[in-house]
């Protein structure tokens, strides 16, 4: 069997935490084995290596989620990222066609996709590759995972179950409802329905075969680029409740969404996480501070703290499901991103009335690491570097860089650096706009510009 994980969403609901390129599963805020920090995704590939359930895992997201990913998991995975957000049936059509075009997949493998963000403990991957087993077996055409509800939500899918068949290891599927009206869910839970746990098991072949009505025997390059006319819809929608042939298999062990405040503080290692001094009568409360400041919480009840470059939030733990609702009412850029060559923070933003911006950036570069040899059309940069050695390249001449060392890149100048030990410099931004996209990248040869000198 092959895995596919499902990474997208933007941070909302963790916010100030999350933002649009670290979503809730990137939070390195659970507690590992090893007693350091994990993300939800790291946990999640963690404990399929752990479950030897496969030797393949696929993660399909996009293009914005492909540093951070990298920076989390590094090579361990296949990445496959779509050129624009399309929903959940194109992204894993994507992964999938990467798998038989790319990987050489037999078309018979089955396929075993779920969600990376999901709270859950071995027993889950069991039941993953029963489906699998089920799957190849050909039970169904579909194999999903159900879990016992605890509530008539609308948010999940309902699977209404069949007639068990002796002898196999999925029960028939009667009715599959994806995300019923409230009334209509009560009513499914009087006919004993499951949820839906985002968890699916299929043959390769079986969904190529549905791909192929709209780009037909299309390799991977082909269907990236053709990306656009795969229908923006989900998974559920495009596949589940379009099959004839769908089976469950049932999973009771722990399994939990942590994208409120209120969850994830329930799994949280300790009340406190970053310079924070609970003091006085402090009852369930929970702080988080990713800033240099100190935080101090006095006498607080039943509140969620936090406080990252994003912004600062105080909110009572039953008020988590508000928080999302009042951030899109609150547009602004990332003001802290994990990269593939490490992270920056935004120390300042200002705009004058002219028009003109400037923008500080702390950025720490790993060892190893260095960023794309690269130009700007609309900013001058200042580096001021503060701590550690590197190389750096301007229009093609490399030098030695270190504490101490202050460098002026102006618009159109060809540039690069890479930490030759960790490496912090603060970068300081002057134009008429002030973003990510203004960078056109080139390529560059590391190995030669180091033998070289």
């Amino acid at each position: 069997m092959k895995v596919i994980l499902l990474s997208g969403g933007s941070g909302k609901r963790l916010w100030p935490l999350s933002n649009d390129t670290r979503s809730k599963q990137f939070l390195r805020l659970l507690a590992s084995p090893s007693g350091e920090q994990e993300s939800m995704v790291q946990r999640v590939v963690r404990q399929i290596v752990e479950s030897q359930i496969t030797d393949s895992i696929t993660l399909a997201t996009s293009n914005t989620q492909h540093d951070i990913i990298t920076n989390q998991l590094g090579a361990s995975i296949d990445l496959v990222t779509e050129p624009e957000r399309h929903d959940t049936f194109p992204a894993i059509a994507l992964a999938v066609n990467f798998l038989l075009n790319e990987r050489q997949c037999d078309p018979q493998e089955v396929i075993v996709v779920m969600p990376c963000d999901v709270y859950t403990e071995a027993g889950y991957f069991k039941a993953a590759a029963r489906m699998a087993e089920a799957a190849a077996r050909d039970e169904a055409d579909i194999v999903l995972m159900g879990i016992r509800p605890t509530s008539g939500t609308t948010e999940f899918g309902y699977i209404v179950p069949g007639q068990p068949q002796k002898g196999q290891l999925a029960t028939p599927v009667q009715q599959f409802v994806e995300k019923p009206s409230r009334d209509r869910a009560a009513a499914l839970l009087k006919e004993g329905a499951w949820w839906n746990a985002g968890v699916f098991a299929f043959k390769a072949a079986y969904l190529q075969n549905i791909v192929d009505h709209y780009v037909p025997s299309a390799s991977f390059a082909q269907l990236r680029a053709q990306y656009g006319r795969l229908p923006r819809i989900s998974f559920d929608y495009e596949v589940v409740e379009q099959a004839a042939r769908l089976a469950f298999v049932s999973y009771s062990g722990q399994w939990k969404d942590i994208g409120t405040w209120d969850a994830l503080a329930e799994e949280l290692p300790t009340s406190t996480i970053g310079r924070v001094t609970l003091a006085g009568e402090v009852d369930n409360t929970h702080a988080i501070n990713e800033l240099d400041l100190p935080l101090l919480c006095v006498g607080t009840r039943d509140l969620v703290v936090a406080a990252s470059p994003d912004g600062l939030l105080v909110a009572a733990k039953d008020a988590g499901e508000m928080i999302k609702d009042y951030v899109e009412r609150m547009p602004a850029r990332p003001m802290y991103e994990e990269r593939r060559w490490g992270e920056y923070k935004v120390l300042n933003s200002v705009t004058f009335p002219d028009g003109h911006q400037i923008l500080t950036k702390e950025l720490r570069i790993a060892a190893g690491k260095g960023i794309s040899y690269q130009k700007h059309l609309h900013r001058d940069e200042v580096w001021t570097f503060v701590d550690g050695e590197g190389l750096l390249v301007i229009d093609d001449k490399v030098t030695r860089v270190g504490r101490g060392t202050v460098v002026n890149i102006v618009k159109g100048q060809m540039h690069a650096v890479k930490a030759l030990t960790p490496l912090t410099f603060i970068e300081v931004q002057s134009g008429d706009m002030l973003v990510e996209e203004d960078i056109l990248r080139f390529p560059w040869d590391w190995d030669a510009a180091e033998a070289a000198l």
